[in-house]
């Protein structure tokens, strides 16, 4: 989780370090919403299942700020409006297990700031073969796989020419 969680703040405080906010200020305010967020998401990070909870997990700026991020602005010195003229006026992160992705606007594309893909191929590459059949058992694997790489591998050999399974599969996720 801390990972995870460390991307997403990073990417609000470079927001705000753009918008030349005080040094010592984001600090603060990076640290905050770390500590923050990890009580959060203490009792609703699923490893095994990473799209249980996303919906919790979701940061989320609609014309207003996310409850969690003001706060973490406010202890900080960083005035509401000052904060809400920094952000984007819409912007959803989802911080799930294994991956963060972010979209501004409400039909923006959707970014990935993390992805711990290099962990999964290197578990999946290390998964044992059943000795009777010679095949590779996937089952315990499939629950560490992201809302979009579930959605992916339940349409084995689906051809749709034109579609981007890739793109229809983030916009699922979301």
């Amino acid at each position: 989780m801390k990972k995870e969680v460390k991307s997403a703040v990073d990417f609000l405080t470079n927001i705000l370090r753009s918008r030349n906010v005080d040094r010592v200020q984001t600090h603060f305010f990076n640290t905050k919403l770390q500590n923050l967020l990890h009580s959060r998401y203490e009792d609703h990070w699923f490893p095994d299942k990473p799209c249980k909870g996303s919906g919790y997990r979701c940061i989320r700026f609609n014309h207003s700020l996310d409850p969690i991020v003001r706060e973490a602005g406010l202890s900080c010195g960083i005035q509401e409006t000052t904060m809400k003229s920094f952000f984007p006026r819409e912007l959803t992160m989802w911080v799930d297990p294994h991956e963060v992705s972010y979209r501004i606007g409400e039909n923006g594309s959707v970014g990935v700031l993390f992805s711990s893909e290099n962990d999964a191929d290197q578990e999946n590459t290390s998964q044992s073969e059943d000795a009777s059949t010679g095949e590779t058992s996937d089952l315990n694997n499939s629950y560490n796989l992201t809302c979009k790489e579930q959605f992916l591998s339940a349409l084995p050999g689906l051809s749709m020419s034109g579609v981007n399974l890739n793109k229809f599969a983030t916009l699922v996720s979301s």
